[in-house]
């Protein structure tokens, strides 16, 4: 993983493409904690204001932009400044100043970049080695990008090429298999502090899709009563009907807070939900019983200063890695399957874009010589028209169009044999000659 030097921004020229770059550029869950991620997520209704900017900026032909609570992540088509600019903006947009951000950022480049984005899909860098839900994010990332105009052909076929190795890792290996998600971590976790679930209630903050696999795996458990808060009580009635709970809106947390004994927290609300002052007052309702509570969000919806509280056991998604840790280790052989498998994807979509290069320079290529032979062509059929010998009009024609077509390459060889580029020479050897052409002295 590359960390950002401020000193060090200009990106090489592209080996794959012409003057453009394939960025990503982001933090995450190894590089910062979520007290900094916090700070650079977007939320849904930023991403479009965001992608727009990002567009806007120079040199900035196609952007996504992927925000999880683990990590914020920007792809890009730029050129070779924009790696800075790329920074710079990321830091205006959140308020940040850049030399802190640039000191937990990361940045890949073109085969790299392309790697890092399919390693992120099958879930080999998240938290939770293998886990399903990233592969719905970016496919919402590529969605709402495709919607706002972010995306290009570049993007455009790397998103597709990625689903695509994504869907052959799930179903070529194991690591789809048994999921261990941070819904499932936080559950388990939580198992260490109530032996029976059963004498349990539990109330649950979202109803996005991290908190409905809380939800199932809390049911599962035997949980003895279940409440979902949401901002709209239709989206928590239809969470909490499927598992028989209750729905109730953010305005009701507070009583229901008096009767939880866990609380799972998972929303996109850009301030905090739980302040310490509301759950002091629960506290004294409960008589000082203890609650658990997990805040899997990123920004956070329970402030830190609730974990001062007694009686509280506040954990965030960095307190999970326990549980995680014990995943990856029963997972690792089906991971290095999936890199193998990565590997290949990288390899087979670094062929297709070398192509495709290779396909816009024969078209301007061609067009460069059809130019030439209609120019040709009308001068000859000129001549024709004002009587002249056409054997003769012929001959000047084959002649013009010979040394025309002759007179770059030549001049391009000559420069580069006084450079002594033997690279070039080679090239134009292998590309312009023809064994089997006639010569001059057949």
């Amino acid at each position: 993983m590359d960390r950002i030097d401020r000193d060090e921004f200009a990106v090489p020229p592209s080996e794959d493409a012409d003057c453009m770059t394939l960025l990503a550029l982001g933090i995450n869950h190894k590089t910062a904690a979520v007290e900094v991620r916090e700070q650079v997520a977007f939320t849904p209704t930023q991403l479009e204001a965001a992608l727009a900017e990002l567009r806007a900026l120079p040199g900035v032909a196609e952007a996504a932009v992927l925000s999880t609570c683990n990590r914020t992540e920007l792809y890009c088509v730029t050129d070779s400044e924009g790696e800075g600019r790329i920074l710079d903006w990321l830091g205006r947009f959140h308020g940040l100043g850049v030399e802190d951000l640039s000191r937990c950022a990361y940045h890949y480049l073109d085969h790299d970049a392309a790697r890092h984005l399919m390693r992120v899909a099958v879930g080999l860098d998240s938290m939770v080695l293998g886990e399903p839900q990233i592969l719905g994010q970016l496919k919402e990332a590529y969605q709402a990008a495709r919607q706002h105009s972010g995306l290009g052909g570049e993007l455009e076929r790397l998103f597709q090429h990625t689903f695509a190795i994504a869907k052959q890792v799930r179903t070529e290996t194991g690591i789809g298999e048994n999921p261990v998600s941070v819904a499932y971590a936080a559950v388990s976790m939580a198992s260490h502090i109530f032996d029976d679930f059963s004498h349990s209630r539990a109330l649950l903050i979202g109803a996005g899709e991290t908190i409905e696999l809380v939800a199932r795996h809390l049911h599962e458990a035997g949980v003895r009563e279940l409440v979902v808060a949401n901002r709209t009580r239709e989206r928590a009635e239809r969470l909490a009907g499927e598992f028989g709970g209750t729905a109730i809106t953010l305005n009701e947390i507070p009583h229901a807070l008096e009767r939880a004994d866990i609380v799972i927290s998972s929303t996109a609300a850009p301030l905090p939900i739980l302040g310490k002052g509301m759950v002091e007052r629960a506290l004294k309702k409960r008589r000082h019983r203890p609650i658990f509570m997990v805040d899997i969000a990123v920004p956070r919806d329970i402030e830190p200063q609730v974990g001062d509280l007694s009686d509280i056991f506040l954990y965030t998604v960095d307190d999970l890695h326990e549980v995680i840790e014990e995943n990856r280790r029963h997972r690792q052989v089906a991971a290095d399957q999936a890199e193998s498998l990565i590997e290949h994807g990288v390899g087979s979509w670094q062929h297709e874009r070398r192509v495709r290069g290779a396909g816009q320079l024969i078209r301007r290529y061609r067009e460069q010589g059809e130019g030439i032979r209609a120019e040709a062509e009308a001068q000859a059929l000129a001549q024709l028209a004002k009587g002249e010998d056409p054997q003769r009009v012929v001959s000047r024609l084959a002649s013009q169009l010979a040394n025309r077509l002759m007179h770059g390459p030549t001049l391009r060889l000559r420069e580069a044999s006084g450079a002594e580029r033997q690279d070039v020479i080679a090239a134009a050897e292998a590309l312009l000659i023809d064994e089997s052409a006639p010569s001059q002295d057949a």
